[in-house]
């Protein structure tokens, strides 16, 4: 097996037992701390992802610059030193985002979160433990974007399976013998956390190439990838006011348990990343280094075979999901209240999220070229006009019209971005992107998932029903695979193999 494919696998595995841990212990998350404490979780999760803007691009770039620097000889101390400097840079930066969060504690705690049953002190001395936390899980990206360029995801994978399965199970253990509060949770938080960094920093250095010296610190380095990560850096900023606006708005504009729920479809939707980061991470390293080789005829396979993949394995998930969003929630959470008051945001959000994936290798596309920016400018566009539409969507609609805005955006980057980019990279294969590697796929699914809602009895058993959500699923997914033209060929490939092995 390859190392493309060994590090696509892995990924895989690696990212399902994340999202199986997280899915898995959200609904005893709730049941032992209640939905107010939840959505204080969800918080803690946007301000991770804001305060992630101050990595700066450093993770992409380490990612980026070690797969361009392994296929030339004699870079080795080079690449050590840039470790060691972007490392110190980043450890700076993620000390100064936990003091920035224990500063701002008093503000949010009292004049920010509408909470019900959480006492605004409660709620700060959260925020407090929270700033620790986001604080010590920032270098985590850094480290883990430096295994992923060296294209040792089997090993990232291993230690993220290790840890997720310590967090999420963990946790709960905490929370039923020790104390069923929010502080408690926060607090397992930091010991995992401290755990994993240490785990990713041994891993990265041991399997950096050895140097002629010691690791130093280079200020000269920076210049030969300051203009990447800070595209890169542009770029999240854009992305992170369009992916956490929403989340914003309404822990202002909602109550805390209201938000709650949103923060859960949230999770639902965005769990289809455990399908597209796989992909992106084994596939964005090798894309690299074809563009290093200039090597265009395995650049344009490999796109266009990743993207036709892409399309086949979050496509099937997307559609059944969203027409069957009800039976889904009240399967998962066991709960009738919860499954009415979520299933239609999860419905619209995991479309959206699902469309994003599909610009994911275009977008690793870009990357590789280091050209950053159509995207940085597209996302400034789409920030001006999606802010005033998602505030009013939000006044008028609540959560369902914020999520309506979620949807709407990833629409336009399919139709706009798609043209520009391949006007630039890749000419002339913007018609096979959208006709094979989305549309056929799409229309395959849309219409065996839509005949299974038609047909399906609604009074089935909860458990003859989630049978019958699994037999759509996997009907769906087969004639996706059979209909894509990378993934049929692949799969008569491997029928033919066996043929021929057993004749022999």
């Amino acid at each position: 097996m390859s190392i493309l494919k060994k590090n696509i696998v892995a990924n895989f595995a690696g990212s399902m037992w994340q999202a199986l841990m997280g899915l898995l212990f959200i609904p005893l998350y709730i049941k032992f701390m209640g939905i107010e404490s939840w959505g204080l979780i969800g918080i803690f999760a946007t301000l991770q992802v804001i305060f992630g803007l101050l990595d700066m691009g450093l993770s992409s770039t380490l990612n980026r610059e070690l797969a361009r620097l392994s296929v030339f000889l004699n870079k080795e101390q080079e690449m050590r030193n840039l470790v060691r400097t972007l490392e110190v840079l980043y450890w700076i930066i993620a000390i100064f985002v936990g003091i920035i969060i224990l500063l701002l504690s008093p503000f949010i705690s009292h004049h920010w979160i509408k909470a019900g049953q959480l006492s605004p002190q409660t709620i700060e001395q959260a925020l407090l433990i929270m700033g620790f936390v986001i604080a010590l899980q920032m270098p985590i990206g850094f480290y883990s974007g430096g295994l992923m360029g060296l294209q040792k995801q089997v090993l990232l994978n291993v230690i993220n399976v290790t840890i997720s399965t310590l967090r999420g199970a963990g946790v709960v253990l905490i929370l039923w013998r020790v104390s069923p509060t929010i502080h408690a949770f926060f607090l397992w938080q930091i010991a995992v956390s401290v755990i994993n960094i240490f785990l990713l920093a041994l891993s990265l250095w041991r399997r950096l190439p050895l140097g002629d010296s010691k690791a130093v610190f280079q200020k000269q380095l920076l210049k030969g990838v300051w203009r990447f990560a800070a595209g890169m850096s542009g770029i999240s900023i854009m992305a992170v006011i369009l992916t956490q606006l929403d989340k914003i708005i309404l822990s202002k504009m909602l109550t805390l348990e209201i938000f709650g729920y949103y923060t859960l479809a949230s999770v639902v939707a965005m769990s289809l990343g455990s399908l597209i980061r796989p992909v992106f991470v084994g596939i964005y390293p090798r894309l690299v280094q074809l563009v290093s080789l200039d090597d265009k005829h395995g650049l344009k396979l490999l796109y266009h075979s990743s993207c036709q993949f892409m399309a086949v394995l979050i496509l099937p998930l997307t559609i059944v999901l969203a027409l069957f969003s009800y039976e889904f929630m009240l399967f998962w959470t066991q709960s009738t209240s919860i499954a009415e008051k979520s299933h239609y945001l999860v419905s619209i959000l995991i479309f959206g999220t699902a469309l994003n994936g599909l610009m994911h290798i275009p977008y690793a596309l870009q990357l590789a070229f280091g050209w950053t920016r159509l995207s940085f400018v597209k996302n400034i566009i789409a920030v001006i006009l999606f802010v005033p539409i998602i505030i009013f969507m939000t006044t008028h609609y609540g959560a369902t019209g914020a999520a309506s805005t979620w949807l709407l955006l990833n629409i336009g980057y399919v139709f706009f971005e798609i043209p520009l980019m391949h006007r630039q990279l890749l000419h002339k294969e913007k018609w096979r992107w959208y006709c094979q590697d989305v549309f056929l796929p799409l229309v395959a699914c849309v219409l065996i998932a839509s005949l299974g809602r038609i047909f399906v009895n609604p009074q089935l058993p909860q458990f003859m029903m989630s049978l019958y959500i699994i037999i759509i699923s996997l009907s769906t997914f087969v004639v996706a695979v059979l209909i894509t033209p990378v993934t049929r060929s692949w799969l008569f490939e491997q029928i033919l193999r066996t043929k021929l092995f057993s004749g022999t």
